[in-house]
């Protein structure tokens, strides 16, 4: 399978009639992983869910292909079946359906009928998975997310992109709420990913994670657009002076677009 490119121009998103994002590029190749950072309030959220096809989320103006397709054409679960995948930042929980089912039929359905997965194989991968995430086998037949300790559906997400295996995958704030350990097991999830065929976007608030997930490329979110865009080392300068250099490099005002999600 060739590596996939997620290709975003001149992304606008309103929602309720607010602008939210202003302008957005962004390109994401296979092989890399970006992270996106950002003060509270610049719209970081809502492109992730932009991107998934969110109906909150008007998209009045650019465009977003992965490879060749025109993403905004197509419905959410086709864009799932296409190989996009999103790590939401407040996963849902689902009565009466179980992880290991949730999963397979996920699976199954970017596959095209008389390829679906065969149980042993399915059973055999979600065990290694699993293990590799420290989770313990309890967890294949728990309803989905029901009764997760906010770490527990983090590693869930992750146990999910590992299954499923998509060409780009945007983690939503995968950070949030988890203990050292917890990150940890994360970030090893994440980092087994890693190879040509996927490329990653990580949104995050902080340099923390990406002590353990070693970022190709950090964008600087503000305003609804990017503003500035560096190396692992954008990130450290972050984290250690904070975003006033870069609003007084650039002259911009001391204010948000007013909508984080």
């Amino acid at each position: 399978m060739a590596a996939s490119t997620l290709k975003i121009e001149n992304l606008h998103v309103s929602i309720e009639g607010k602008e939210i994002i202003k302008g957005l590029d962004l390109e994401i190749n296979g092989g890399e992983i970006h992270a996106v950072m950002g003060p509270n309030g610049t719209g970081k959220s809502t492109l992730a869910s932009a991107i998934m096809g969110h109906p909150k989320y008007q998209i009045t103006e650019g465009k977003v292909f992965l490879d060749d397709e025109d993403v905004l054409e197509m419905e959410v679960d086709e864009r799932a079946k296409a190989g996009l995948f999103l790590a939401m930042q407040y996963p849902s929980e689902v009565s009466g359906v179980t992880n290991a089912d949730f999963l397979r039929t996920s699976i199954n359905a970017r596959r095209e009928e008389g390829d679906e997965i065969s149980l042993m194989k399915f059973i055999k991968k979600l065990d290694s998975k699993m293990a590799d995430l420290d989770m313990g086998e309890e967890f294949a037949q728990r309803y989905l997310n029901e009764g997760f300790s906010g770490g527990e559906k983090k590693r869930n997400e992750i146990l999910q992109l590992m299954m499923l295996e998509p060409k780009i995958a945007v983690l939503d704030e995968i950070d949030s709420g988890l203990d050292i350990d917890a990150l940890k097991v994360v970030s090893k999830g994440v980092n087994a990913m890693r190879n040509e065929e996927f490329g990653c976007l990580i949104i995050t608030h902080y340099q923390r994670l990406l002590n353990y997930i070693t970022p190709d490329k950090v964008h600087v979110m503000m305003q609804g657009r990017i503003v500035k865009s560096g190396g692992a080392e954008l990130a450290q300068r972050l984290e250690a002076e904070g975003y006033d250099w870069i609003k007084e490099e650039l002259g911009i005002k001391d204010e948000t677009v007013g909508q984080e999600a």
